[in-house]
């Protein structure tokens, strides 16, 4: 038996599919179990595409049942009453907690007298920390400990509520295992991976940077692979470039690797992220990565001219010349590819599951670490 099998840690998420956030819950999960702590995961919407480990509690499949106000206070209650039924040691926070009103209720029913880590996973602080400065305050002070994805994230909450609480724990990659699955597509292409919001991943930029190299005139592809409600809109904008021919987009899958893998190298065009899954997820892949230098995460995760480039956010002009150069230069490429695996070597799970450890330990109730 573990010496931590008596430690009861809950996972709350709102899913376990489609985005980097939840694809990082899912591993966490993994894990913390790995390391034998007794875990258990709630979801709050019945979506889960990402394999997990420990005890799940799925509220969204009584979501899906009934979404009335009245079944909605029910589901609350039953989360409430799992809570304090399984006296956990420890409750980690992934959701986005955008509504003080909301936070209000978690914070003086669901969470009451329940210890919680706050993870953010994002640079926009507020999708995590409502704007109501009053709640998000309190939220802060209950906190036994705020987790953030990437250093200038931890900087942005620590000044923005004048505390020390905030800490930086990077995303881990589960394993270093590079597909060896032959390419899904007969011709050489770049990839995107993300959601399909065009508010947050600038699809314009990516494709004005796409047309701007002129990578489409040697047979060079662009796929997109993912799902959301901007489809019809880059669709649009790709019949407006003319790229009709070369960009292509593809629904989203969790088996991502062998799309990965096969690419030339991944982008990312964000207006902004909090530490983006794709591009270590890339780089486990051996497959370089070139992205804008966007708050936070791509220049805590690039060495220029080692594993990828950095881009001037905002400069499509930049962004074609860097496709191009990956493309041109191909020892460069070579080169980029060769160092893909070490630079995120500090992200093996055998590095980052000791610091959670350590987190974990040290903000539960002196009794539970006997």
């Amino acid at each position: 038996m573990s010496k931590y099998s008596h430690i009861k840690v809950c996972i709350v998420t709102i899913s376990l599919a489609k985005g980097g956030a939840e694809r990082s819950t899912a591993i966490l999960s993994q894990m913390l179990a790995a390391q034998g702590f007794d875990v258990h995961l709630v979801t709050l919407t019945n979506a889960i595409d990402y394999p997990f480990a420990g005890k799940l509690f799925n509220l969204g499949e009584l979501k899906d049942q009934q979404n009335s106000t009245i079944s909605r206070f029910k589901r609350f209650k039953q989360l409430r009453k799992y809570l304090m039924h399984e006296q956990f040691d420890l409750i980690i926070d992934n959701r986005n907690r955008q509504s003080g009103l909301k936070e209000l209720y978690y914070l003086n029913y669901i969470y009451r007298k329940q210890r919680v880590v706050y993870v953010t996973h994002s640079y926009k602080i507020d999708q995590y920390f409502p704007k109501q400065k009053i709640v998000a305050r309190i939220m802060v002070k209950r906190a036994v400990k705020i987790v953030s994805v990437a250093n200038m994230v931890t900087e942005a909450i620590n000044t923005s509520f004048s505390t020390k609480k905030s800490i930086t724990i990077y995303n881990p990659i589960p394993e270093f295992k590079t597909s060896d699955s032959p390419s899904p597509f007969a011709e050489k292409y770049i990839i995107f991976l993300g959601r399909l919001v065009e508010n947050v991943k600038n699809f314009s930029l990516l494709l004005e940077g796409y047309k701007a190299s002129k990578i489409a005139e040697t047979n060079i592809h662009l796929k997109i692979m993912g799902d959301g409600p901007d489809e019809s809109f880059i669709r649009e904008k790709i019949t407006a470039l003319g790229l009709e021919k070369t960009v292509t987009i593809v629904p989203f899958t969790p088996e991502i690797q062998p799309y990965v893998a096969n690419a030339e190298f991944l982008a990312l065009t964000s207006h902004y992220e909090g530490f983006p899954m794709v591009l270590i997820e890339a780089l486990s892949q051996q497959t370089p990565v070139v992205s804008v230098d966007c708050k936070s995460g791509p220049n805590e995760i690039i060495t220029q001219g080692e594993n990828g480039l950095l881009v001037p956010n905002y400069d499509a002009e930049a962004l074609g010349d860097t496709f191009a150069k990956m493309i041109n230069e191909p020892e460069f490429l070579l080169h980029c590819k060769s160092n893909a695996l070490q630079s995120i070597a500090h992200l093996k799970t055998e590095h980052i599951a000791p610091q959670w450890t350590k987190l974990i330990l040290e903000n539960i109730k002196s009794d539970s670490k006997k």
